[in-house]
């Protein structure tokens, strides 16, 4: 979360920033660009910069920079000339002889301007810019939200209807072997990957490893949400009322499954929970695959029913 809130930051001073070239006569661009990390920017008098970005270090500007950014650490422009100047979580001091065409744009920052030095633009809070961007922008993350969940309640439906005998198998394997289905899954999500890795590095193998990953391990991963779904579901069905929660077709499990699931996820200290389960169900779910392939015999839920006896005329 706070990398993302860095990334917006940035963004948004960038993206506001650019009106400096209608604002003032620009700096000129030779497309240089001076990164660090864990370390010191000098930027000499008489030289130029397109863009500055410091992280946990400090940018000595005594030249051109058309765009600096600081992010937890420090800044110093003396006699320096920039459009604009970007600082999150830093301190920046604006020395004597330093334009500035633009603004000067903080996020948990201090800026100190002393002597002649000049900032056309001003000093703007992100703060402020940022929480206008999450408002505009929250009435559409909600609706795509609404929209993901109402996909995934569609497609969970319909893979009730059509394959309800083997959501209940996956289940039952799930429900009768957790410790099992928790370390199959755990070993899939492990080791798929890099063997679909290994086959996209030969020729002969890379349309296989590139279907394990984009095809096979995501439809994987969606059956095992849905077989914890499943299995969520039955529980609350047979704990709140009389409905059969191993019908043919398992819809009632499935959307309250399905809903709790959904529900889960929107807390992020309970979204383990969320993955917990689904890592269940996927390891439920290559177990009943693995003893199809052997010709187990699927399990049954209950004990056979005696056959009566035939009673005399």
């Amino acid at each position: 979360m706070r990398r993302l809130i860095v990334a917006l930051a940035v963004a948004a001073a960038l993206a506001i920033g650019a009106k400096v070239v209608l604002a003032a006569e620009p700096l000129p661009h030779t497309g240089r660009v001076l990164i660090s990390s864990q370390g010191d920017v000098v930027v000499p008098a008489g030289d130029h910069a397109d863009a500055v970005l410091v992280v946990n270090g400090n940018a000595d500007i005594q030249g051109e920079v058309n765009t600096l950014v600081v992010i937890d650490g420090t800044a110093s422009l003396v006699g320096a000339r920039a459009e604009s100047v970007v600082a999150i979580r830093s301190q920046v001091e604006v020395g004597p002889g330093t334009v500035v065409s633009d603004q000067v744009m903080r996020l948990d920052s201090t800026v100190h301007q002393t002597g002649d030095a000049e900032v056309t633009g001003g000093v703007t809070d992100l703060a402020a810019t940022l929480f206008a961007a999450g408002v505009a922008l929250a009435p559409a993350l909600f609706l795509l939200w609404l929209g993901f969940g109402l996909a995934t309640i569609a497609w969970a439906v319909l893979a009730a209807g059509i394959a309800g005998r083997q959501l209940r198998e996956a289940r039952r394997v799930l429900a009768a072997e957790p410790v099992q289905a928790f370390l199959i899954g755990l070993l899939a999500v492990i080791l798929l990957p890099i063997v679909a890795i290994v086959l996209m590095v030969t020729v002969i193998g890379a349309p296989l490893g590139i279907g394990v990953l984009i095809v096979a391990m995501p439809l994987l991963a969606f059956a095992g949400y849905l077989v914890a779904a499943t299995w969520i579901g039955g529980w609350i069905v047979r704990e709140t009322s009389v409905a059969d929660d191993d019908a043919p077709r398992p819809f009632l499990p499935v959307l309250a499954g399905v809903l709790v699931l959904t529900l889960i996820g929107l807390v992020p200290v309970l979204s383990i929970v969320g993955a917990v389960a689904s890592l269940l169900g996927f390891g439920a779910v290559i177990r009943l695959m693995y003893r199809a392939l052997r010709g187990v015999p699927r399990a049954h839920a209950g004990a056979a029913r005696p056959i009566a006896a035939p009673t005399g005329a």
